[in-house]
């Protein structure tokens, strides 16, 4: 019998017909409780004097995408984005710590805790039985999600913002508080992973400044097991018309396997309770990694080897 927290054969099915797998108790309550701490330490130390006040755009309200300098830089660092509430008119509107919508996008280098978590047998584990020859890390974050502020991330698919040719991103997204409908849970498109192709990629701008979504041949990822080829494009749009979504509630320490080209979102956190959750990224270092993709390592550095 396999134990709380093992990925078995079970949930490698479930993410091949689904195009999501649920692994209860991946992380035990002192794992939960280390990480916790720790986040809060990171948001006691944020300094709003010297930052940018770059927000993170959902996309809920305007069809622009950050893309400054603060934003560019932060793939091996700890750094500091912004809920679009908590900024108006170039100031916070609540305090520096009830602020922060996400923390990242390199802290599975940076944090020795988050770290460990990222770096473990068991992630190992995974990533072996999904067949990545050469697992690479990459956007490692906390999302807060804040109370009553947190807001919605609408219906996207990874491997529109982490492209490699073949297709080959997984997403872990770990649970560090109960994760509800009331507080902003992921929502999924089941088996949308095997009929939406990405068909368009979130780049750095061609004109240098900012970022862009580019229209782009329909593909299919080919890295991860899939249960069947029903292939039947359409945009993320119609495909959420023809199946609804549905919520994935998870107790904190659940870790959610996310197939790169699966359909998910979450709604905004109209709650008073916050939605903690540390996710990060693989693609496969066997696959070619596109330089025109947003997350770029500093120059001399790689994609982290798991």
């Amino acid at each position: 019998m396999a134990r709380a927290g093992q990925f078995t054969a079970a949930h490698q099915t479930a993410l091949a017909q689904d195009g999501c797998a649920v692994v209860a108790g991946f992380l035990g309550a002192d794992e939960v409780r280390r990480l916790r701490g720790r986040i809060q330490e990171l948001l006691a130390a944020f300094d709003v004097a010297d930052h940018p006040l770059t927000t993170f755009a959902t996309g809920e309200r305007t069809a622009g995408h950050i893309g400054d300098e603060y934003f560019f830089a932060s793939a091996d660092k700890a750094s500091y984005f912004l809920e679009e509430d908590a900024v108006v008119d170039g100031a916070l509107t609540v305090a520096p710590a009830r602020a922060v919508n996400k923390i990242g996008h390199g802290l599975h280098i940076v944090d020795p805790l988050f770290a460990a978590v990222t770096h473990s047998d068991a992630v190992r584990g995974i990533a072996s039985a999904l067949g990545y020859a050469d697992p690479r890390v990459l956007q490692s974050m906390v999302i807060c999600k804040q109370p009553a502020i947190g807001g919605a991330v609408p219906l996207h698919q990874d491997s529109t913002f982490l492209h490699t040719r073949p297709l080959s991103a997984c997403g872990f997204w770990i649970a560090l508080e109960d994760c509800t409908l009331h507080n902003g849970c992921l929502e999924y498109v089941p088996g949308s992973h095997r009929t939406a192709p990405i068909a368009r990629r979130f780049v750095r701008a061609r004109s240098g400044a900012g970022t862009e979504m580019v229209d782009v041949d329909p593909v299919y990822q080919s890295a991860l097991p899939v249960a069947t080829d029903a292939r039947e494009a359409g945009t993320p749009q119609q495909q959420e018309q023809q199946q609804e979504s549905v919520p994935i509630e998870v107790a904190a320490g659940s870790l959610v396997l996310i197939h790169g080209q699966v359909l998910h979102k979450s709604a905004r956190n109209q709650s008073q309770q916050s939605r903690w959750i540390y996710t990060f990224h693989i693609v496969d270092g066997a696959c070619h990694y596109d330089a025109d993709n947003w997350l770029q390592m500093p120059a001399g550095a790689e994609l982290t080897r798991l």
